[in-house]
């Protein structure tokens, strides 16, 4: 049997593209595809566990993108191993071809190239994880410097705010996407993104 799983932080946020994907590519029963609008955080999430109680040995596990199953990969390496190891399923991720352990043509290359992949995919993570802590520091610092200060009320950023402020500067996402993922009123959005260093754009329309 084929599954497919989708997942998205919000209520507010679209499936649409994963499911365009999904179809185009495989072709996937919508009964057998199982959507969450939760945090990629932990696997503790309503549809996901209802997934994998029905998986079984020599089922097949479809996923548009790695961070659509979690957010966090040493608890993806974790589950991965789980998925493939402890129940037999395969998984494929469409847009990293090399994910995919059903691939046999040469035995168990399919795999082993995907734990390697994983592998190299955590090793990137961290390395992003300190490089975000360094610019906070650096950023905190330097707002300092400009005579910010940082006394109380104060909110605690959100985790990812460095990494939605970066995609966002890129025009990855929306205005309205990072404000909906980050759960941040616009000021405070604004505020922040001044005092990291990432500019303002000027032609954004504010949807509330």
């Amino acid at each position: 049997m084929i599954y497919g799983y989708i997942r998205v932080s919000t209520t507010n946020q679209k499936i649409d593209r994963q499911k365009i994907v999904m179809d185009e590519q495989i072709g996937l029963d919508e009964k057998n595809i199982y959507v969450d609008y939760e945090s990629g955080k932990n696997f503790q999430r309503k549809s996901y566990q209802k997934l994998i109680k029905k998986l079984r040995k020599g089922d097949l596990l479809i996923i548009k993108s790695i961070d659509r199953l979690g957010r966090n990969y040493e608890m993806i390496i974790e589950e991965w191993r789980k998925i493939t190891k402890y129940i037999g399923a395969d998984i494929k991720v469409l847009d990293m071809p090399l994910l995919d352990t059903s691939y046999t043509e040469k035995g168990l290359i399919g795999g082993f190239i995907s734990d390697l992949v994983l592998q190299i995919l955590s090793f990137v993570a961290e390395n992003e994880r300190n490089t975000i802590r360094e610019r906070q520091r650096e950023g905190i610092k330097a707002a300092k410097m400009r005579g910010v200060r940082f006394g109380r009320p104060s909110i605690e950023l959100p985790e990812n705010f460095l990494s939605i402020a970066k995609k966002y500067q890129n025009e990855e996402i929306t205005f309205n996407e990072a404000l909906s993922t980050l759960k941040m009123r616009c000021g405070t959005f604004y505020k922040y993104l001044k005092i990291y260093g990432y500019e303002r754009k000027t032609n954004e329309i504010y949807n509330s």
